[in-house]
């Protein structure tokens, strides 16, 4: 199908709408929908907390605040609209008692309760109705969701800050700080953006970390999840307390357990692989706990392992202009390397400058 200019326009609204939205909305998607009649925006929204309203009803709703109807209107939507029954009725359906004359959505939602349904509902009610357009876009905006109903797991972004020589900290252990103020603002906004935030226990035993969003509102905190395979760490850890946490271990022991279930902690069992905590069913459970988006602020251990097993979607990368020479600890951890072929490639995708330090958005290529 071809799309005008003015499609894409709208579709673009639609998707910052989208952007907004992607926390609250979590572990649905977060949707955006600009409503237009005759080259006029006469409603738009984006989709709220689960159980709560989807993109489409917002805009249908402002629509009516401003004291207009959406009949005949066309309804930009950046995830094709549902078709069954959860815990909202479907939206498809209600886009058609409205009276709504074409909808053009970003892509199919893969998800198997719709999947070109929504689609097909809206084109047997006579609605023009098609998906497609600025789809890699929408893919980038819902890439969480599309991660976890598609790969079964959240889209992982490894955040890490480290001098030019690479370095995160001297080996004592000192690691405060390498970058400025501004680029530590910038982290508590990324932190603000995803599901869940991830760690080991050795950042746990090096730094007790409470790894929390500060200084950026957010209406509720991410999860916390500590990988502690041996169960090294303490209960009373700053990162515990408080609920919203959760341990990941392969010790099975309710006795030794129960110390941690005290502070509100949630345990999570894991099996091992290659004598390790199996980081593949690690994410997989967290994909099943709904978490669309993971964040992972570790050490080298942690970030090595993720990243030779695949399991790395993107990097964010602080540099500061400094140097802490040889004799400091590295980004990542792994086996020595008998020849350069064998090194890790990565794609540069964004470069910014963030107060005094430079922020690299880099993607691990195969």
């Amino acid at each position: 199908m071809d799309y005008s200019a003015d499609d894409h326009l709208y579709m673009q609204r639609a998707l910052r709408l989208a952007e907004g939205a992607t926390r609250r909305a979590a572990p649905n998607p977060g949707v955006g929908c600009v409503l237009v009649r005759e080259g006029k925006v006469i409603g738009e929204g984006a989709t709220l907390a689960v159980g709560s309203d989807h993109a489409e009803i917002q805009a249908i709703k402002d629509c009516l605040a401003r004291g207009d109807s959406p009949r005949g209107a066309t309804a930009y939507v950046t995830l094709e609209p549902c078709s069954h029954h959860g815990r909202t009725p479907p939206c498809a359906e209600r886009l058609i008692a409205e009276g709504i004359d074409r909808v053009v959505a970003a892509m199919v939602d893969p998800y198997h309760e719709v999947a070109g349904r929504g689609i097909a509902m809206l084109q047997a009610a006579g609605i023009s109705a098609a998906a497609g357009l600025m789809e890699p876009e929408a893919r980038r905006v819902h890439r969480g969701f599309l991660s976890r109903v598609e790969r079964g797991r959240p889209w992982v972004i490894l955040k890490a800050a480290a001098t030019l020589d690479g370095k995160t900290a001297l080996l004592n252990g000192s690691s405060k700080w390498i970058t400025g103020p501004q680029a530590r603002l910038d982290v508590q906004r990324l932190r603000a953006a995803h599901c869940a935030i991830l760690t080991g226990s050795g950042t746990v035993l090096a730094d007790d970390p409470q790894l929390t969003v500060r200084e950026v509102p957010v209406a509720v905190q991410p999860w916390r999840v500590v990988l502690d395979g041996d169960l090294r760490t303490d209960p009373s850890s700053r990162i515990y307390p408080g609920g919203r946490s959760v341990l990941a271990t392969c010790v099975d022991d309710e006795a030794r357990l129960a110390a941690f279930r005290a502070q509100g902690v949630e345990p999570l069992i894991l099996g091992r692989r290659g004598g390790k905590a199996d980081l593949a069913a690690l994410l997989s459970r967290l994909g099943e706990r709904g978490i669309n988006e993971l964040m992972v602020e570790a050490g080298a251990g942690l970030n090595g392992a993720l990243l030779r097993a695949g399991l790395v979607d993107e990097i964010v990368l602080y540099l500061a202009p400094a140097l802490a020479g040889d004799a400091a600890c590295g980004l990542f951890s792994w086996p020595a390397l008998e020849d350069l072929a064998d090194k890790t490639r990565l794609e540069i995708v964004d470069v910014a400058k963030v107060g005094g330090d430079l922020r690299l958005n880099l993607r691990p290529q195969a």
